[in-house]
């Protein structure tokens, strides 16, 4: 039992999730840092030892895409710290390629991790943070804001996030529960390096689309060139896990409020294709 708040943050173990743990627990909560496989969680140790933050973090095992997991992992942290203050959705799967490319049993797959499983986890810390006065904190996507060329399952299932978590907020804070989204720009990450299949896979399967695809990736070389890195983004994130009314939607970067900014002026989605049009030329 512990006066400390307490967070759980899924997908901690690379990246924004592995830095914002870090960042959660040098803020002074207790962290859960959760992840489908704890023999990943080498990288997350040695950082929260670097940190000098190790005894406020626990790590656990949390599958999101398994309801059982997600259950044990949540019942677990208030059984540990007696409390849960927040959630912060972190965990996602990436998926490069048009369907016409991929077929749909990628976009199956990657709604259930990148959007049920943030359903599964919300639905599992709602009563605990309804007695916490806690909040509901998704990482979201510019992706989830703004359509981009050979993104459509990972854009259609952070759009899904937004569209729940925007659902949810006036419902939740009726029982004094916060819901926010972070939408992050470009990250320098693991993520991006782990995305499947290859781009050159991808390209000589293209048909087609062959000659957009090598477009595309050019482009999208190039916003890298801006990306921030992953401390910078999870800053921003606790900064909404740590403000007392924080916004609904919140960018991490001036580039991400700049694109996002397109999206949300845009009424008939001509400024948006505008936008992505060029890329893939």
């Amino acid at each position: 039992m512990t006066d400390r708040r307490t967070v759980l943050i899924t997908g901690t173990s690379s990246g924004i999730g592995l830095a914002t743990a870090v960042a959660a627990a040098t803020a002074g909560w207790n962290v859960v840092a959760t992840l489908r496989d704890t023999g990943r969680a080498d990288a997350l140790r040695a950082a929260v030892e670097a940190a000098g933050v190790a005894e406020r973090v626990r790590v656990a095992r949390l599958d999101v895409t398994d309801p059982a997991s997600v259950a044990e992992a949540v019942s677990g942290a208030v059984a540990a710290y007696g409390r849960l203050d927040a959630v912060i959705n972190n965990a996602g799967v990436g998926q490069l390629g048009t369907v016409e490319q991929i077929g749909v049993e990628p976009f199956r797959s990657v709604m259930e991790t990148n959007f049920f499983g943030v359903v599964e986890v919300t639905l599992a810390a709602l009563p605990h943070l309804r007695a916490s006065g806690g909040r509901v904190i998704a990482v979201s996507s510019l992706g989830g804001v703004i359509g981009q060329p050979f993104n459509e399952a990972y854009c259609a299932a952070k759009f899904a996030v937004e569209g729940f978590l925007e659902s949810l907020a006036p419902v939740a804070a009726s029982t004094g529960v916060q819901v926010s989204v972070v939408e992050p720009g470009p990250v320098a990450s693991e993520f991006v390096a782990s995305l499947g299949p290859s781009v050159p896979g991808l390209i000589a399967a293209a048909g087609p689309y062959e000659a957009a695809f090598k477009a595309y990736s050019g482009t999208t070389e190039g916003l890298f060139d801006q990306a921030q890195s992953s401390a910078e983004a999870a800053a921003s994130v606790v900064d909404v896990l740590t403000a007392e009314r924080p916004a609904f939607r919140v960018q991490t970067s001036g580039l991400a409020r700049d694109l996002a900014g397109i999206k949300l002026a845009d009424v008939d989605g001509s400024a948006v294709q505008a936008f992505t049009t060029p890329w893939l030329s």
